[in-house]
């Protein structure tokens, strides 16, 4: 065992004894991976040696503890939706166990996935975080008849106002040089792809819904309730708009990551963290909305017969995993932020 490995396994033993750790000997991550739920960790774990496990309470019963490899790669499982996500992540950064000032965090999820810019399987990089449920909503039975549906902005008097961010987490701008060099590091890679998948896509007309899945840049849409359907799939792209200035292009919807990523400003602000350096990849495990001559309820109700679960799972690592290894090769490099190419 080399000095380093030992030095990891010294400190990690410490930790799973219930000492408190010193701020010299918290373990120096390089880069979490936050996972939501067991198979998308998983993923992770069968590919990297993270053996280590370190015990953090405040985790979910389900996941107690972050595992880490000796070269400074952590893998987190949070639990699904907003209140999970945000109480592990702060669980985390406020354990003392970890050192995270210059951690590179690697949110990677399946996602449902908006056929007009992507398809099952395909691995999203996103520039911009946007809360889809911050609106006021009634139901569309009792919309006003010109109105759209029933969604719109907080404060607003129509589906067409631009509403004021008065929350601060209606939406997030991630650092633009990482979302650059994560494309640019998975753009090219080999995704894994399904037969019952192929099916799916069959009964769409056109491209990229019907086409293999592919590395994309485009934006994502955060909301404890799942969303699918035809207009709503229209307000989720109008909403993006409104709120960014027009400059999202949403392809994926989640629930999980504006929450993620206001703890991670909260742990900046005290020192923590550092909030630009997340990175954010979600894949198309299912379409948010259905082919032409498809069912919305259909759509949503047989959500795991479309076939994009187990490609959208092992996609994660495929395309996520060449920014981790190019922070662990490059450490040097990466230490003070993202480097010129």
């Amino acid at each position: 065992m080399n000095a380093r490995r030992l030095l990891g396994a010294i400190v990690v033993v410490a930790f799973a004894c219930g000492g408190t750790a010193r701020a010299e000997e918290r373990f120096p991550v390089k880069v979490m991976i936050v996972s939501m739920f067991a198979p998308e960790g998983q993923v992770w774990r069968d590919h990297r040696d993270l053996r280590a496990l370190v015990p953090v309470p405040g985790l979910r019963s389900e996941d107690p503890n972050v595992h880490c490899g000796a070269d400074g790669v952590c893998q987190l499982t949070t639990g699904m939706g907003y209140a999970n996500a945000t109480a592990s992540i702060a669980a985390v950064v406020y354990s003392n166990r970890f050192d995270l000032r210059r951690t590179y965090w690697l949110i990677a999820g399946i996602a449902g996935i908006d056929p007009h810019h992507g398809t099952l399987g395909s691995a999203a990089w996103a520039h911009y975080l946007v809360d889809f449920g911050l609106q006021w909503e009634l139901d569309a039975r009792d919309a006003p008849e010109l109105w759209p549906g029933g969604y719109l902005g907080i404060d607003t008097t129509s589906p067409a106002g631009t509403p004021k961010l008065r929350y601060g987490t209606e939406m997030f701008e991630l650092d633009d040089a990482l979302v650059r060099r994560a494309f640019a590091l998975s753009h090219d890679v080999v995704l894994a792809d399904d037969t019952a998948a192929r099916t799916t896509r069959a009964a769409f007309p056109a491209a990229p819904a019907n086409g293999p899945p592919s590395v994309i840049a485009c934006d994502t849409l955060s909301s404890d309730t799942w969303f699918s359907g035809k207009h709503l799939s229209e307000r989720a792209r109008v909403w993006a708009g409104e709120v960014t200035g027009g400059r999202a292009v949403p392809c994926t919807s989640q629930q999980e990551d504006n929450a993620t990523y206001e703890a991670l400003v909260r742990a900046t602000s005290a020192g923590l963290a550092d909030a630009r350096r997340v990175a954010d990849l979600r894949t198309g495990s299912d379409f948010i909305e259905p082919s032409p001559h498809g069912n919305d309820a259909v759509n949503l109700l047989d959500y795991r017969a479309q076939g994009g679960f187990v490609p959208a799972i092992d996609n994660l690592y495929r395309a996520g995993n060449p920014l981790v290894q190019e922070i662990v090769d490059r450490w040097p490099a990466w230490n003070d932020g993202v480097p010129p190419t």
